[in-house]
């Protein structure tokens, strides 16, 4: 199949987006976006019986209304099961929306970001399933994947069960800008924390006999400065990225002091640390840790007592890279090439449900369908682009190897 000879209903694929774009569905409360689509399925012609959810929520950490959606199409000529996935959340700047199409784009009003991100994968999704049952395209096995809390923390995809992707031997994840931009990786990110317990004293009476929390905190990070630790890491044994997002008191939730005539007596830190290799971001997180020790021990009251610093660390998600010559990545590349666009490889610097799925054993590619200025009331669809992600999607599924 060609590009020329996609049978693409345009008008219905903008329908399917601007009908997901009015539903809101911000992270962790998906249960209206995904009653939609599920209905939107069915009126395409996918069976009750195909459409289900796996009880992922049970054990992501935090609050989550539903599981992961799980639609299965049989294959109508032999083949590998194929996997599509994109998450089905938004970010929260998107709750209310209110899309309208503007020419060639789809705009919010202006108030709130837009949703693309992924709407315009959950649409391309559904978009595929209608395409290929409405033509009867030849097309293997496939499995439709739109997971839960991508936007805070990759849960969905994280705590599937790899059992549930049907054995699938690839995947094509939609969540990205432009159709020519394939994501073949990512990096990991390490997640730390630190809690400081010191010791109150009247600032202004006995500073002395106090131990500030704030100072530890303060000297650390300076320290982790000092050796490259902050920000844009380079070494000679690797690279990466890292940011102290956190500075507060209890939870992070309120001021670590509340007085000025107090010394401060708890500070909560947390941050992150992300690398290609995830020993490499563990190691950006020790320095941090090294760094605390280290002001731990020159903050002290007048007795010689320094203040307590428990530092904790634990791995987000896994980094993950294609070659090119990876079988996913050269039916990207296939069917790119039949609708006459040359490929981008990219590597992200940001986590994305393709690093789960391809640690669950399914190498993951990831194309773009349109979205633009991504979590931002400047958000929009790009229409073009989102077409070519959806002829793309079919040729993926329907091109023979």
């Amino acid at each position: 199949m060609s590009s020329s000879s996609v049978p693409l209903d345009v008008d219905s694929a903008i329908a399917h987006l601007m009908n997901f774009l009015s539903v809101e569905g911000v992270t962790g409360q998906e249960a209206n976006i995904a009653a939609a689509v599920s209905d939107a399925l069915k009126k395409v012609g996918v069976p009750a019986s195909a459409i289900r959810f796996d009880d992922a929520n049970k054990r992501i950490p935090v609050p989550t209304q539903t599981g992961n959606l799980i639609v299965e199409l049989p294959g109508t000529r032999p083949g590998p099961r194929l996997l599509f996935s994109t998450h089905l959340d938004t970010v929260p700047l998107c709750a209310g929306a209110k899309p309208k199409r503007e020419g060639d784009r789809i705009v919010s009003d202006g108030t709130t970001a837009l949703g693309g991100d992924a709407r315009t994968g959950v649409a391309l999704l559904v978009v595929l399933a209608e395409t290929l049952l409405k033509n009867k395209l030849p097309h293997p096995p496939i499995t439709l994947l739109f997971t839960v809390r991508e936007e805070s923390g990759l849960h969905g995809a994280r705590e599937l069960n790899p059992a549930d992707l049907g054995g699938a031997v690839m995947c094509i994840n939609v969540d990205g800008q432009l159709a020519s931009e394939l994501l073949v990786g990512a990096v990991g990110q390490e997640n730390w924390e630190v809690e400081i317990t010191g010791k109150a004293s009247h600032a202004g009476v006995a500073p002395e006999k106090g131990i500030s929390a704030t100072l530890v905190g303060a000297l650390a990070i300076t320290e982790a400065r000092k050796n490259g630790w902050f920000g844009k890491v380079v070494k000679p044994d690797g690279h990466g990225t890292s940011n102290v997002g956190i500075f507060g008191g209890k939870g992070g939730t309120v001021a670590a002091g509340d007085a000025t005539n107090v010394v401060t007596d708890y500070a909560y830190i947390r941050g992150e640390a992300r690398s290609p290799e995830a020993a490499f971001a563990t190691r950006i997180a020790m320095g941090y840790k090294e760094a605390f020790a280290k002001a731990q021990g020159e903050v002290k009251d007048h007795e010689g007592d320094p203040a307590e610093v428990k530092f904790t660390q634990k791995p987000a998600y896994p980094p993950f890279e294609l070659g090119k010559d990876a079988p996913v990545v050269k039916r990207a590349a296939k069917a790119l090439g039949l609708l006459g666009i040359e490929p981008t490889y990219l590597f992200s610097n940001g986590g994305l449900d393709a690093n789960w799925l391809d640690k669950h054993g399914v190498p993951t590619i990831t194309i773009g369908a349109g979205q633009a200025e991504i979590h931002t009331i400047k958000e929009f669809v790009r229409l073009d682009e989102y077409e070519k992600g959806c002829r793309l999607g079919v040729l993926m599924a329907t091109i023979e190897d």
